[in-house]
């Protein structure tokens, strides 16, 4: 019984991990060129100090976004393109130098996957470098680079894209036009019995953070495993690094149990059902996306405290001065009043200088559920898999629903546009649904009538208004015969509603979501952190999209507005934060006053020029980098590539 127990849940938690790994064209290249210094291209003396004088100067002047009249601008200054749409993911700047990293598309293998690097000593012209080529088979979607007792390490993120490696790969970048590869290292799960009796090996690794205590170097990863998610490597000598510590979330219910957290990796099969108490506690949550993994990390720049963004943990300060023993300072966690649908999902987080203020971000995406596309959906590998099939949002089912014949329209594999009938004029977001069934990528748009047909889970209902299927409430239910049946997503399977309507001879399926329940994007969360031992929730800011409930017309209803990264820098009497917020735009908070945030620049950019320049894509931003005391600001967009911005006073920024 035990051992039937023990493969159920093995079976369970590697499709989960392999999920959990899972989150997260070519084109001319701009001339390598070393650039002009940026000691020309600023003047002598601190760069920052008119900058300073210039906020002072313009103190009462606050951004409102894309829609204000006056407003206290990021000023784009250069870019690096790189117009392949959800291609690029992080950005880190360094002494510079900038790099980017890649999404899942293209995967390693392909030459333009791994780390970009741009030379960005001239702000106004950043110049493609070289690519560092992701291991073939996994995507390298986090990157940083730092001095350190070696020289300069860059070290940079595997995930699985297409059975490639985990862990991360060192690099020397003294010359950063000439890196040099010192090592790989593998990441396995910190638990004996998971690792070597069930063989919970090579996990991909998400973020990375490079710190220093004293004469030795380190690296900390978050590791994509059941336990021990926080790991850091011991890298003073980079060609031979050695894993130094770990800790887990885990260790926060082993705690409440009573139990001894020392004891995880220890934990055998005679502690089974432990471990299963542990698993379903890592696999729960808040909300919608429930977990209690790691995502990101932040070590203080003393390299004695590290500030975790356990998701539904919460944001976690952990005293790491001896790392082979991470302890837990406090839990910063407030479901009710700090976000606004209990969500927590803590993402990314920064403190500010002293660490008194610290920074949260909250990634959301089970927002505006109504209007986004069905997608991430499959049909399955079914022999009756001979039509194509797209998912749409369901919004775009009630309105074929409320409309169920006479409307002519063109399936693509991204959208359904109504050309004629009571819907004309009409453009629906689609996606494509995976599965062994054609796909229209492949073999070219659909044009028919699309007819209602309700769930479509009962091939003999088609063609017999108010004859319901069996326990399934469909009163109206059309013939498809030679059209595109539109279906309702629920009661079966995508896979037997595509077989009901190719029986009934329809050409193509439209899978309508039947989600309903409307949420807002996630914002930022601001702490006081002035006892670090009991941080204090200080207030919460969104923007006017992401706090919308649903969508409205200031926004784009199939846009993305959750945010995502933040950096925290002094300046002066200042504490400001840095923050990337896709759709939205690259925004620059004030938060000196934790408890009052002030929004004192944006850039935003949604017009018909810029779309142009971007490959047809709005901007998307993923990443956020600066060099401290630098007035210069980095963003990465995730269809564009690199941008590089400045703070600039009042005015309209035309």
């Amino acid at each position: 019984m035990l051992m039937r127990r023990r493969w159920a849940w093995f079976l369970a938690l590697t499709t989960t991990i392999s999920m959990l790994a899972g989150i997260a064209a070519a084109h001319d290249h701009p001339d390598p060129g070393a650039g002009e210094q940026e000691d020309a291209l600023h003047g002598p003396g601190d760069p920052s100090a008119a900058l300073a004088e210039l906020d002072a100067a313009f103190a009462d002047v606050v951004s409102s976004g894309p829609n204000a009249k006056v407003i206290k601008n990021l000023q784009l200054r250069g870019r690096g393109e790189r117009l392949v749409e959800n291609a690029t993911t992080d950005v880190w700047a360094y002494d510079g130098f900038a790099y980017t990293g890649t999404f899942n598309s293209p995967c390693g293998g392909d030459p333009e996957a791994g780390v970009w690097v741009w030379d960005v000593r001239n702000k106004n012209k950043p110049t493609f470098v070289d690519v560092i080529e992701s291991p073939v088979g996994s995507r390298s979607n986090d990157v940083k680079v730092a001095t350190m007792g070696s020289g300069d390490i860059l070290v940079h993120s595997n995930e699985p894209c297409a059975g490639g490696p985990g862990g991360f790969e060192i690099y020397n970048v003294d010359d950063p036009t000439n890196p040099v590869h010192l090592a790989h290292v593998q990441t396995d799960d910190v638990n004996t019995f998971l690792r070597e009796d069930l063989g919970f090996i090579d996990f991909g690794v998400h973020n990375l953070f490079l710190f220093s205590q004293g004469d030795r170097d380190y690296v900390s990863a978050v590791v994509e495993s059941e336990f021990g998610n926080f790991q850091v490597f011991d890298i003073t000598d980079p060609t031979d690094p050695q894993l130094a510590g770990f800790w887990g979330a885990e260790e926060l219910r082993m705690v409440e149990l009573g139990e001894d957290p020392s004891t995880v990796p220890d934990l055998d099969a005679d502690d089974f059902d432990l471990i299963l108490e542990l698993d379903a506690y890592l696999f729960s949550g808040f909300g919608q996306s429930q977990n209690r993994f790691l995502h990101d990390i932040t070590v203080t720049e003393d390299g004695m405290e590290a500030y975790l963004s356990n998701w539904d943990a919460g944001l976690v300060l952990l005293d790491i001065s001896d790392v082979s023993d991470p302890t837990v300072v406090s839990v910063a966690l407030d479901p009710a009043n700090g976000s606004r649908d209990g969500e927590v999902n803590s993402h990314a987080a920064w403190p500010s200088e002293d660490g008194s203020i610290v920074v949260e971000t909250e990634e959301d995406f089970d927002a505006w559920v109504t209007v986004a596309p069905l997608s991430n959906f499959t049909f399955g590998e079914s022999p009756w898999n001979t039509i194509p099939g797209v998912g749409v949002s369901t919004s775009a089912g009630d309105d074929f629903e409320a409309n169920q014949t006479g409307n002519m329209v063109t399936v693509t594999a991204t959208s359904v546009t109504v050309n004629s009938g009571p819907l004309a004029g009409n453009v629906y977001p689609a996606a494509e649904g995976a599965g062994n069934q054609p796909k229209i990528s492949d073999t070219g748009p659909l044009e028919a009538e699309a007819v209602w047909v309700g769930r479509g889970c009962d091939t003999d209902n088609f063609g017999v208004p108010g004859n319901d299927a069996p326990g399934i409430v469909d009163p109206h239910l059309n013939d498809p015969a030679g059209k595109i049946a539109v279906v309702r997503r629920g009661a079966c399977t995508f896979s037997s509603k595509m077989g009901a309507a190719q029986d009934a001879g329809a050409i193509g399926v439209v899978v309508a979501n039947n989600l309903t329940n409307d949420t807002p994007w996630g914002g930022i969360r601001i702490w006081d952190y002035s006892d670090p031992a009991n941080p204090e929730l200080a207030s919460i800011f969104d923007t006017t999209c992401s706090a919308a409930a649903s969508p409205i017309p200031e926004c784009d209803p199939f846009g993305t507005y959750s945010v995502h990264n933040v950096i925290v820098e002094s300046r002066g009497s200042k504490t400001l934060a840095y923050v990337s917020w896709y759709w939205d735009g690259m925004l620059v908070l004030d938060v000196t006053d934790p408890y009052n945030p002030v929004e004192v620049a944006r850039y935003f950019d949604n017009s018909e020029a810029f779309l142009e320049s971007n490959g047809g894509n709005p901007h998307d931003f993923w990443g956020v980098g600066k060099e401290k005391g630098s007035p210069w600001i980095y963003g990465s967009d995730r269809n564009g590539g690199l941008y590089v911005f400045r703070e600039q006073g009042s005015g309209s920024g035309k």
